[in-house]
């Protein structure tokens, strides 16, 4: 199923016309058009914003697949410090630790910018 399929899965999912769809999420029907037929694809905002409205993951909007839920078996209280060196905590960080934590801030004020209107 490509991208497209599962988006328009989403938009009977809520009873909505594709017109609706394009026009609540601010995307033409010509953009539409052309992920249907495969010419392109929704850049990274716009999955961002669907997945947002449809509350599925990007995960699953992009590959059909979910990730599998990471479990935290610690206890708040174990790992909770008064006072963070943030500067030795963040030099001991992967590229991909730093990527990721990136990438939650980015996604954060996003959410919060959603928020304000």
């Amino acid at each position: 199923m490509s991208i497209y399929e599962r988006i328009e899965r989403l938009i009977k999912s809520k009873s909505m016309t594709k017109k609706e769809f394009c026009q609540t999420l601010g995307i033409s029907t010509g953009n539409l058009g052309d992920w249907k037929r495969g010419k392109s694809s929704p850049g990274t905002n716009k999955l961002i914003d669907i997945a947002s409205y449809f509350d599925v993951s990007l995960d699953w909007l992009m590959t059909g697949r979910e990730r599998p839920q990471e479990r935290v078996l610690e206890r708040r209280e174990n790992y909770v410090v008064d006072e963070i060196d943030w500067i030795r905590l963040i030099s001991q960080l992967t590229d991909q630790e730093k990527a990721f934590i990136q990438e939650y801030l980015e996604f954060t004020e996003y959410r919060r910018s959603l928020k304000k209107y």
